[in-house]
């Protein structure tokens, strides 16, 4: 390889990671777009990062390998993947009856899931998320019940021994699960210890558990494991989720919903 293919090779995979490190996922279709190559070339350059240890390829891209993912600031989560996030929301309010009682966690994807469900009648919903209270509110035909604890500056959310006493005392017909991050090995993991309590709190309450995920959740480790594959029952995702994390839930008799969006 001549010294200026080289070094052009190696800016490609540093602006690669640049990328992936700024937004956890990237997907193979953007990349061919920014440089200008062909799948296979973006391909072998993927591999070469996997088996630097540096990434994990998936289904249309790659997710970065960190074994304990940070969480990105709401701002960020607000507006990533809203198509995606809005499909999934929409695709699981279908999955809800009316009269059922719901426990709704926190999260950009969770409040896509309330403003979907305006429009249900006699749904009576428990959350621990202050944005979502505020949405469901207002729909005479839904009750809330804000669950008590100390408040999360930025994401507006409560946890706490409060929160975990109070949900003692209720018992769900569906809980509607948030992820921060999802894999075969460590299950549903999330980045807030109260939160990740109360969580599994709202778990032992209820019925059926759906979980709500895009793809860049897919091959992610947060700190603190929620519960593993297996505890859902139902999971709503997108197209472009892993497909190897997809069978596996499959295998474990988990429903698997996946919804279209328009490739960007």
């Amino acid at each position: 390889m001549a010294e200026g293919d080289r070094t052009m090779l190696q800016s490609r995979r540093e602006k690669i990671m640049e990328m992936i490190q700024a937004e956890r996922m990237i997907k193979v279709s953007d990349l061919i777009k920014q440089f200008g190559v062909s799948i296979e070339t973006i391909r072998r350059d993927l591999e070469f990062l996997e088996k630097e240890g540096l990434l994990t390829r998936v289904y249309g891209g790659a997710v970065l390998n960190q074994k304990k993912a940070a969480e990105p600031l709401y701002e960020h989560r607000e507006v990533k993947n809203y198509e995606e996030k809005a499909a999934i929301a929409r695709r699981a309010v279908e999955l809800i009856e009316d009269g059922d009682v719901l426990g709704i966690d926190i999260g950009t994807t969770a409040r896509e899931f309330a403003r979907a469900l305006l429009g249900k009648r006699k749904v009576i919903v428990l959350t621990n998320s202050m944005p979502i209270a505020e949405i469901l509110s207002g729909d005479d035909d839904i009750r809330v019940i804000m669950l008590g604890g100390e408040v999360r500056k930025g994401e507006f959310s409560v946890s706490g021994f409060v929160a975990e006493n109070i949900m003692q005392h209720f018992n769900l017909d569906k809980y509607i699960l948030g992820i921060g991050g999802i894999t075969v090995e460590n299950g549903i993991t999330d980045y807030h210890i109260e939160e990740t309590n109360l969580r599994r709190v709202m778990l032992s309450r209820a019925q059926k558990v759906i979980g709500l995920a895009d793809y860049s959740k897919f091959g992610v480790i947060a700190m603190n494991t929620v519960c593993p594959l297996s505890r859902m029952d139902v999971l709503v995702t997108d197209g472009r989720a892993d497909r190897s994390i997809i069978a596996r839930m499959h295998s474990m008799k988990t429903e698997v919903i996946q919804v279209e969006t328009e490739e960007r």
